[in-house]
Formats: structure tokens, C-alpha cells, sequence
């Protein structure tokens, strides 16, 4: 994904991309979402859609646009790195807000891979912080929505691809109307006189959409998003969370080999072994998990 988002952000506005790639994946997740609305019989109601706009706000609009931001500013390997430390974030979040208990394997998951996290970020000599921080607040925003997805889900009875779908509709919208208004006049002025906020001034929704962006467009909204998500969910119904969690395994060690051998991108030392202590944390949510799940279904067969 963060490949692809780097080479498509040389055609496209970040913001511009994620509206467009969230429009096209929630249109994939749709007929998987109603059938699933359908067979439960299920209706959505105001409720549900007050929710799905806060969840729509938290992953499209904050999350996923600093992560786009992240990208443009850094490397997409590392970006990809410390975007998959975001289930350490959720565990934090659901002790934090939700009291939930932080078992041992999770706590020293936590420890190691923040670990890994500031070996990667090498504080001591980071001259060009922005990407970086952009990276890690998408990975902490996205690890609050994912607990308040979760919250919210369960309270309203959605499951989990519904509540995806129906949050990328509201993401979507929200970042249209957003997008819309940066084209007032007095808006557009405010923004054009700040050099921060310069790039957020008239952003563009349909321009640059060409023939030859179509093929880019497709992979990012049909595969990565839509496809990526539905798959994720579907894994999930079929297996359990710790299966599917096995993406987040898999990314940090996959990303940066892709990024060397597509793009070119160059990995550091302190990179490779700050990806091996996160995939070392990763190893043991997974095994923690694991080892709770079956404890979970030994006493409820009992």
C-alpha cells in the first residue's frame, strides 16, 4: 500500500488520493456489507450513523490523511514499519479507555516493540522529523479508532465489515464536504497564507483522474482498500483475530524488501534491526493471543 501511495502521490494531491481510494473501497465493500445488513435483518438506524461519522472522522479524515501525509514525507518502507505498530497503540487505548486487562505477553510486546520503534526513529541523530511524527500519529489515531470501531460495534451490534464500509462512506463524505470548502474564496485565502497549509488550499477531487492513473487508482481503491479490508474481515469470521493479526506480522519484514526492489528506497541498519525487534514484539502479541484464545474456547467447551 505505501508503495503504491508514494509513486500515485507524484500525480495526486495526498488528500486528493484518500478521498478517492476510500470512495472506491467502501463502493467494493457495500454488497458484502448490505448481504451481511440483510441476513441479520438489520436496519441502520440515526444511532449508527451518528457513530459511523465519528469513526469515519477518526480513520479517513485524521488517521489515514496523516498517513498519506507520511508517505509524501518520508519513506513509504518506514512509514509501512511504524504504521503496523498500531495494534500496540489499541492495546494501550483499550486498558486506557476501555479497562481493559494488558496481559503479560501483551505488556512486554508493548515494551519491545516501542523499542523497536525508537531504534528505527534514532532520536539522537533525526534531522528530518516530519514524515516520522506524521507516521506515528496515524499509527496512534488509527489504533484510537480501531478501539473505538470495536467499542462502538459491539454496543450497536455491527460486524466488523459493515462497520468498515459504513465508516468509509462517512469518511468519504466528511472528506468531500472538507474538501469543498477549501474552495471559499476567504477559505482558500486563510490557507494560501500560511506556508504549512498552502497545499490544503482549492484541493483538487476529480482532477489529474486520468486513463493512464486508472490501472494505480484500481489497485489502491479495488485491492488495497476495498480488497484488503473485506479480505481482513473475512479472515477474521473464519479463523480468529490472531490469524488475521498475522498482516501486521508479515508487513514490517515484507514492506521494506518491496520498497528496496520497486522503488529504489535504500534500508539503514538501525532500520533492519529495529524491524526484527518489532517483529520479535509481534511474535509474542501473536503467541499471547494465541495461547487466550485457547484458553477462551477450553473453558467454554468445558
Amino acid at each position: 500500500m505505501e508503495i503504491a501511495l508514494k509513486v500515485a502521490g507524484a500525480t495526486f494531491n495526498p488528500i486528493q488520493l484518500n478521498l478517492i481510494r476510500f470512495f472506491i473501497g467502501s463502493l467494493v465493500l457495500l454488497p458484502i456489507a448490505n448481504k451481511s445488513l440483510k441476513q441479520s435483518k438489520r436496519v441502520l438506524t440515526k444511532k449508527d450513523w451518528t457513530l459511523f461519522l465519528i469513526t469515519g472522522f477518526l480513520c479517513v479524515i485524521v488517521s489515514m490523511s496523516l498517513f498519506q501525509l507520511a508517505v509524501v514525507s518520508t519513506k513509504a518502507s518506514t512509514v509501512a514499519v511504524l504504521f503496523s505498530c498500531n495494534p500496540v497503540f489499541a492495546l494501550l487505548f483499550a486498558f486506557l479507555i476501555l479497562h481493559e486487562r494488558l496481559g503479560r505477553a501483551n505488556l512486554i510486546a508493548v515494551v519491545i516493540s516501542i523499542i523497536g520503534l525508537l531504534i528505527i526513529i534514532d532520536p539522537v541523530h533525526l534531522s528530518r522529523p516530519v514524515g516520522i511524527v506524521l507516521a506515528l500519529l496515524s499509527a496512534v489515531t488509527f489504533g484510537f479508532y480501531s478501539i473505538v470501531s470495536r467499542y462502538g460495534s459491539t454496543k450497536r451490534g455491527l460486524n466488523g465489515i459493515v462497520m468498515t464500509c459504513y465508516t468509509f462512506i462517512a469518511g468519504t463524505a466528511e472528506l468531500l464536504v472538507l474538501s469543498w470548502l477549501t474552495h471559499i474564496p476567504f477559505i482558500a485565502l486563510w490557507l494560501g497564507k500560511s506556508s504549512s497549509m498552502s497545499g490544503f488550499k482549492n484541493l483538487p477531487i476529480i482532477q489529474n483522474i486520468t486513463f493512464s492513473s486508472l490501472p494505480m487508482l484500481f489497485y489502491l481503491g479495488v485491492c488495497v482498500t476495498g480488497g484488503g479490508f473485506a479480505f481482513y474481515f473475512l479472515a477474521m469470521e473464519r479463523s480468529n483475530v490472531s490469524t488475521a493479526s498475522l498482516v501486521f506480522f508479515i508487513k514490517p519484514g515484507l514492506a521494506p524488501i518491496l520498497a528496496a526492489i520497486l522503488i529504489g528506497e535504500k534500508i539503514s541498519i538501525l532500520t533492519i534491526i529495529g524491524i526484527v525487534v518489532i517483529l520479535i514484539g509481534s511474535v509474542v502479541t501473536f503467541v499471547g493471543n494465541k495461547v487466550k484464545e485457547e484458553n477462551i474456547d477450553a473453558t467454554s467447551k468445558s
